[in-house]
């Protein structure tokens, strides 16, 4: 029977082949999760908070898992209190449909968002972040080899946990390992033929900053995805949208899409110049992606 006196608390900062890997702050433990949790159709995953009775010095296992903030199946991880979204100027040119989309999956998920132009010495991103200032985000301009730019980015990772995303060959992992002390994750060339990184990251994982927080660094993807609770994330993504909330409620209709009806006080905003035409283009877009989705795919 497990000795609950010696019952601690940590985070799981990696999980590979049924082994989880739980930091209290101070030792990481192997732990295995307890055996009951198959039946609850619940295991651990990458950010959960648990409570983990230490066998050993080094070995332990999982008792009990804290309710999450948030989950994300792309890449699986839990309770992320930032979503950094990476662009660059070229190799790939950023791609504002796919900043707008991201944003508005953390914001259904309780995550802040933050956006960052990386490689500032590939061209002028002044006009990109002011699009994403106005709207309202914390936007960056950096570059990986300029420690003056990192300074005011660095300090959103403090006390928290921080996943980054963006298209492959954005810089992810150079910019992770410029911004902290003893990181060395690896990076991959740019391939000129598909315009785009090679894959360098293998699984997920969290590591430990010197702000007292976690960074993510996650196996290379276009995009985090919104795979479940699709129905609810539809209805709600004029509001995930949140430089269209000043707005939603001078429409006309009551059951407005804030696409093209008459009286549509966002489309007001939008044709005055105070929500941006590429913000509303990309949710048109996404919108219309979701269409399709209906109550019964509502997660369960």
């Amino acid at each position: 029977m497990e000795d609950k006196s010696i019952l601690r608390e940590g985070v799981v900062i990696k999980a590979i082949s049924g082994f989880y890997y739980v930091s209290d702050s101070v030792n990481t433990f192997e732990c295995k999760a307890r055996g009951n949790f198959r039946y609850s159709k619940i295991s651990p995953i990458v950010g959960d908070r648990v409570k983990f009775n230490a066998v050993s010095e080094k070995t332990g296992v999982i008792v009990e898992i804290s309710p999450r903030k948030n989950s994300l199946n792309r890449p699986v991880i839990a309770n992320i209190d930032k979503l950094i979204i990476i662009s660059s100027f070229k190799n790939p040119a950023p791609d504002l449909y796919l900043i707008d989309r991201l944003t508005a999956i953390a914001v259904f998920n309780n995550i802040v968002p933050i956006i960052v132009f990386n490689k500032s010495d590939m061209g002028d991103f002044n006009e990109f972040a002011r699009i994403y200032k106005n709207a309202g985000f914390n936007t960056y301009i950096v570059s990986a080899f300029d420690n003056k730019s990192l300074a005011d980015l660095k300090e959103e990772f403090k006390n928290c946990i921080c996943a980054m995303t963006g298209n492959t060959g954005v810089g992810k992992s150079s910019l992770i390992n410029s911004m902290f002390n003893g990181f060395e994750l690896k990076t991959g060339e740019i391939s000129s033929a598909l315009g785009r990184g090679r894959h360098t990251t293998r699984h997920t994982e969290l590591f430990s900053n010197e702000l007292g927080g976690y960074v993510a660094d996650t196996p290379g993807f276009s995009s985090i995805e919104q795979s479940d609770d699709l129905y609810n994330f539809k209805l709600q993504l004029p509001r995930c949208f949140r430089d269209f909330l000043p707005y939603l409620d001078n429409c006309k209709f009551s059951t407005c899409t804030h696409t093209s009806e008459p009286g549509c006080g966002v489309l007001r905003a939008v044709n005055s110049g105070f929500i941006e035409k590429t913000r509303h283009n990309s949710y048109v877009t996404l919108l219309n992606e979701l269409k399709s989705v209906t109550g019964w795919q509502k997660k369960k």
